[in-house]
């Protein structure tokens, strides 16, 4: 059986068996190695050339081998060396294979460099371990990475439940209002209906009245106009004549039509206008996958605040971590753009804007170096332009709103107090990739600074005269 289960070549049993086209088998490595030396590919036993290098594994061989080294005559053969049946006790780092001290001494093993088996197993151990460390590292990074993929993947889920819960609470609000406007119109229009239908009806039925009134009257002087006595016709005639005076006047004629223009004229206008009463019209909104786990954000994406408690949000690269930070939704690379945001009493903030590129997931230094333009508010009164160095502020008010303005080719990014119109601060410089409106609450400040931000809604103002569009600031 070991025989059989032997390599022609090594002569010992067979590892990684391969089938050579003349249906020989040989190991893998020693048939490899043979053409080497060769530089032929034929067989070393038949001397038949081999079609191509690629070898074909022979699974057959292998299975038949793997289960005869398992057993018992097996495992003991293979502390043996098949040649001399001697001992395995060194082994050949020149061959990679263990060896027994007559093979040491054999040709084949001349000038080769042999190790105790158990020195060669330990090194090789070690070597394999300093091996295997970064493989371990690489498998426990992956499964850390496939624990956020996981967590991700429910965030996903939930942030459409919640997404699609928000599009049907927003549209169904619209829908509500539509309705009601709907409603509003058709009562205008049933009331006018009935109005003018009554007022109609008054009319006929004078008119009918007065249609019966002459009736009469035509018949009766029809019959008088049968009359053959001239005498009593002429008696007669001046009271006829004064009631045929009396009849003469023209009907007055009213159309009292419902105002159809009223209901239909510009209606979609009309109903968008009263429409902006009800929708937000905040210029810019947050993006919830750049906030801080910290930071709650209303449902309508205008509002944000500390909470102090971190949520298991994913770690994705937008999010600012460890900082309280979040990004409008929406950047800009050309163009002007403003907004507006209520700080109320707060004791601390930031505003401006913030390249896209900039470092989100460690500290840093708020100043246009390293891509922020920002107003600061800290110990409730010291307002700061983020420059490089900081630059301490004099305002004798204390802002409760402050508009940001971005004038990207202008390169400038300037702060007003909205309560007074006043100037707070400039930034100028030169802007290369796109912008977005950044924002921070800060901290608590340990119960002092509870406040959001808020993104106030923008004024629009419709233009009332002919020719004019709408317009907004």
């Amino acid at each position: 059986m070991e025989d059989d289960l032997s390599c022609a070549v090594c002569h010992d049993v067979y590892k990684d068996p391969v089938l050579l086209d003349c249906d020989h088998s040989f190991c893998r490595s020693c048939i490899t190695q043979y053409w080497e030396k060769a530089d032929t590919t034929s067989c070393p036993i038949c001397r038949k050339e081999n079609s191509s290098r690629d070898l074909r594994p022979n699974r057959t061989l292998s299975n038949i081998v793997s289960t005869f080294v398992k057993s018992d005559k097996g495992d003991k053969i293979q502390q043996e060396c098949s040649r001399h049946k001697e001992k395995l006790k060194l082994f050949c780092k020149t061959d990679n294979q263990p060896i027994c001290l007559v093979c040491q001494s054999s040709k084949n093993h001349q000038n080769h460099e042999f190790l105790p088996v158990e020195e060669a197993a330990e090194e090789f151990k070690e070597e394999l371990r300093t091996s295997l460390k970064p493989v371990q590292d690489k498998e426990e990074e992956c499964n850390t990475v496939k624990r956020d993929y996981e967590k991700t993947f429910i965030h996903i889920q939930d942030q459409s439940v919640k997404t699609e819960k928000q599009i049907k609470a927003q549209f169904e609000k619209l829908h509500q209002f539509l309705r009601e406007e709907e409603r509003i119109e058709l009562e205008d229009l049933k009331l006018e209906k009935e109005k003018k239908s009554q007022e109609m009806k008054e009319w006929i039925e004078k008119i009918t009245e007065e249609i019966s009134s002459f009736s009469v009257t035509v018949q009766e002087i029809e019959q008088e106009l049968r009359e053959q006595d001239n005498i009593k016709f002429l008696t007669k005639f001046p009271d006829l004549q004064k009631r045929l005076k009396r009849t003469l006047p023209e009907p007055q004629k009213v159309y009292p039509l419902i105002n159809v223009g009223k209901y239909i004229g510009s209606l979609q206008y009309r109903v968008w206008k009263k429409m902006l009463t009800v929708i937000n019209t905040a210029p810019v909104t947050f993006d919830p996958n750049t906030a801080h786990p910290a930071l709650l954000l209303s449902e309508d994406l205008s509002t944000v605040r500390d909470t102090g408690k971190r949520e298991q949000l994913p770690d994705n690269p937008e999010r600012f971590v460890p900082c309280v930070i979040v990004l409008g939704s929406e950047g800009f690379t050309s163009g002007k753009h403003s907004w507006e945001v209520e700080v109320g009493n707060k004791t601390k903030w930031d505003l401006g804007v913030a390249k896209e590129s900039v470092n989100r997931k460690g500290e840093f230094t708020l100043d246009p170096d390293n891509g922020f333009w920002t107003l600061s508010l800290r110990q409730e009164n010291k307002y700061w332009a983020c420059e490089n160095p900081s630059k301490l502020l004099d305002l004798r008010v204390k802002p409760r709103k402050i508009r940001v303005c971005l004038d990207y080719e202008g390169g400038k990014v300037s702060f007003y107090n909205s309560d007074n119109k006043s100037h707070i601060y400039t930034f100028t410089g030169t802007f290369t990739e796109k912008l977005y409106p950044y924002f921070s609450p800060c901290n608590t400040d340990g119960g002092k600074n509870p406040e959001p931000l808020k993104i106030c809604p923008r004024t629009v103002t419709i233009q009332e005269d002919e020719g004019s569009i709408p317009s907004s600031k």
